[in-house]
Protein backbone atom coordinates (compact mmCIF):
# COMPACT_ATOMS: atom_id res chain seq x y z
CA UNK A 1 0.00 0.00 0.00
CA UNK A 2 2.77 2.49 0.82
CA UNK A 3 5.68 3.43 -1.39
CA UNK A 4 7.51 5.61 1.12
CA UNK A 5 7.30 7.54 4.36
CA UNK A 6 9.16 10.80 4.97
CA UNK A 7 9.44 12.55 8.31
CA UNK A 8 10.84 15.97 9.06
CA UNK A 9 14.17 16.40 10.78
CA UNK A 10 15.90 19.52 12.08
CA UNK A 11 19.40 18.01 12.05
CA UNK A 12 19.79 15.38 9.34
CA UNK A 13 23.18 14.17 10.63
CA UNK A 14 21.69 13.64 14.11
CA UNK A 15 18.65 11.91 12.58
CA UNK A 16 20.86 9.66 10.44
CA UNK A 17 22.88 8.60 13.50
CA UNK A 18 19.64 7.77 15.35
CA UNK A 19 17.98 5.89 12.47
CA UNK A 20 21.19 4.08 11.48
CA UNK A 21 21.25 2.72 15.05
CA UNK A 22 17.58 1.76 15.41
CA UNK A 23 17.12 0.42 11.89
CA UNK A 24 20.48 -1.35 12.10
CA UNK A 25 19.06 -3.51 14.90
CA UNK A 26 16.52 -4.73 12.33
CA UNK A 27 19.17 -5.58 9.77
CA UNK A 28 18.84 -2.48 7.59
CA UNK A 29 21.84 -0.78 6.01
CA UNK A 30 22.82 2.76 7.00
CA UNK A 31 20.93 5.55 5.28
CA UNK A 32 22.33 7.47 2.34
CA UNK A 33 22.31 11.24 2.00
CA UNK A 34 21.19 12.59 -1.38
CA UNK A 35 22.42 15.85 -3.01
CA UNK A 36 19.53 17.76 -1.38
CA UNK A 37 20.65 16.65 2.09
CA UNK A 38 17.84 14.16 2.69
CA UNK A 39 18.51 10.75 4.23
CA UNK A 40 17.03 7.60 2.64
CA UNK A 41 16.67 3.99 3.80
CA UNK A 42 15.67 1.92 0.78
CA UNK A 43 14.43 -1.66 1.05
CA UNK A 44 12.65 -4.11 -1.25
CA UNK A 45 9.35 -3.20 0.39
CA UNK A 46 9.56 0.59 0.70
CA UNK A 47 11.51 3.71 1.52
CA UNK A 48 11.85 5.59 4.79
CA UNK A 49 13.41 9.05 4.65
CA UNK A 50 14.15 12.17 6.67
CA UNK A 51 14.20 15.69 5.28
CA UNK A 52 14.32 19.26 6.50
CA UNK A 53 10.91 20.79 5.74
CA UNK A 54 10.85 22.45 2.32
CA UNK A 55 8.97 25.47 3.70
CA UNK A 56 12.01 26.43 5.80
CA UNK A 57 10.11 26.11 9.07
CA UNK A 58 11.37 23.82 11.87
CA UNK A 59 10.39 20.17 11.69
CA UNK A 60 7.93 19.00 14.29
CA UNK A 61 6.07 15.79 15.06
CA UNK A 62 2.63 15.23 13.59
CA UNK A 63 0.04 15.24 16.36
CA UNK A 64 -1.40 11.73 16.39
CA UNK A 65 1.14 10.39 13.89
CA UNK A 66 3.23 7.25 14.41
CA UNK A 67 5.55 5.47 11.99
CA UNK A 68 5.76 1.74 12.70
CA UNK A 69 8.67 -0.55 11.85
CA UNK A 70 8.21 -4.32 11.71
CA UNK A 71 10.31 -6.23 14.24
CA UNK A 72 11.16 -9.91 13.67
CA UNK A 73 10.67 -10.73 17.36
CA UNK A 74 10.32 -9.08 20.79
CA UNK A 75 14.09 -9.19 21.34
CA UNK A 76 14.65 -7.12 18.20
CA UNK A 77 12.06 -4.60 19.38
CA UNK A 78 13.88 -4.33 22.72
CA UNK A 79 17.26 -3.84 20.97
CA UNK A 80 15.64 -1.23 18.68
CA UNK A 81 14.33 0.65 21.73
CA UNK A 82 17.68 0.50 23.56
CA UNK A 83 19.56 1.69 20.43
CA UNK A 84 17.16 4.61 20.10
CA UNK A 85 17.65 5.69 23.71
CA UNK A 86 21.43 5.44 23.31
CA UNK A 87 21.34 7.63 20.18
CA UNK A 88 19.27 10.65 21.13
CA UNK A 89 15.74 9.22 21.25
CA UNK A 90 13.34 9.41 24.15
CA UNK A 91 10.90 6.82 25.36
CA UNK A 92 7.18 7.48 25.15
CA UNK A 93 3.96 5.61 25.89
CA UNK A 94 4.24 2.45 27.98
CA UNK A 95 7.54 0.55 28.31
CA UNK A 96 8.22 -2.02 25.58
CA UNK A 97 6.05 -5.07 26.03
CA UNK A 98 3.15 -7.23 24.92
CA UNK A 99 -0.23 -5.64 24.31
CA UNK A 100 -2.72 -8.24 23.24
CA UNK A 101 -1.23 -10.19 20.34
CA UNK A 102 1.43 -7.56 19.55
CA UNK A 103 4.74 -6.59 21.12
CA UNK A 104 5.31 -2.84 20.93
CA UNK A 105 8.17 -0.45 21.70
CA UNK A 106 7.73 3.31 21.26
CA UNK A 107 10.25 6.14 20.89
CA UNK A 108 10.44 9.75 19.83
CA UNK A 109 13.32 10.51 17.47
CA UNK A 110 15.58 13.55 18.05
CA UNK A 111 13.07 15.80 16.20
CA UNK A 112 10.12 14.47 18.21
CA UNK A 113 8.62 12.13 15.60
CA UNK A 114 6.85 9.19 17.25
CA UNK A 115 8.00 5.80 16.00
CA UNK A 116 7.25 2.23 17.01
CA UNK A 117 8.74 -1.24 16.64
CA UNK A 118 5.96 -3.80 16.30
CA UNK A 119 6.07 -7.59 16.36
CA UNK A 120 2.88 -9.56 15.74
CA UNK A 121 2.77 -12.57 18.04
CA UNK A 122 0.86 -15.79 17.44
Amino acid sequence: MFSHIMVGGNDIDEAKKFYDAVLGTMGHSPGTIDPKGRCFYITDTGIFSISKPIDGEPAGPGNGSTVGFLAANPETADKWHAAGLANGGTTCEDPPGARGNTYLAYLRDPSGNKICALHRMG
